[in-house]
């Protein structure tokens, strides 16, 4: 299963993190070659880069565990390559469109988002987006 997550998610992960958050059990599958997590440079810069600019955040997740995450992501993760080519306009959010653009080309099963944006998307987008208790029933489904 390849999967997608969105910055969102890995956010509140780090705000609160749990053995139970949908990123601790992803980590886990991974480990377990359960599931391949895709990562695009994208997402990983989008990640570092809000948590940078907004202090309250800053002030819950200091930089080196900001650090020691991303670079836990680096090596779990399969990187994306990079996608050189302008990215089409789909979302009412622009700045969400990379992340339709990097589950397609990464052949992501799954793009997983707390995102109302994406997971208000027409069916027309060749990619199922789920919210993280969807994709927690479908995980466990047997």
């Amino acid at each position: 299963m390849r999967v997608l997550v969105d910055t969102n998610l890995f956010i509140a992960y780090l705000l609160k993190p749990r053995d139970d958050s949908l990123v601790a059990l992803l980590l886990e599958a991974v480990v377990d070659g359960r599931v391949t997590l895709l990562m695009p440079a994208a997402l990983l810069q989008e990640i570092e880069e809000t948590i940078k600019r907004k202090p309250y955040l800053l002030a819950i997740i200091d930089a080196e565990r900001l650090h020691r995450f991303l670079t836990l992501l680096q090596s779990l993760c399969e990187e994306i390559p990079l996608i050189t080519e302008a990215i089409p306009p789909i979302t009412r959010d622009v700045k969400d469109d990379y992340l339709i653009a990097y589950a397609v080309v990464g052949q992501a099963d799954y793009l997983v988002s707390g995102d109302k944006d994406l997971l208000e998307l027409p069916t027309a987008v060749p990619l199922t987006i789920l919210n993280s208790r969807q994709f927690r029933e479908l995980f466990h489904a047997p």
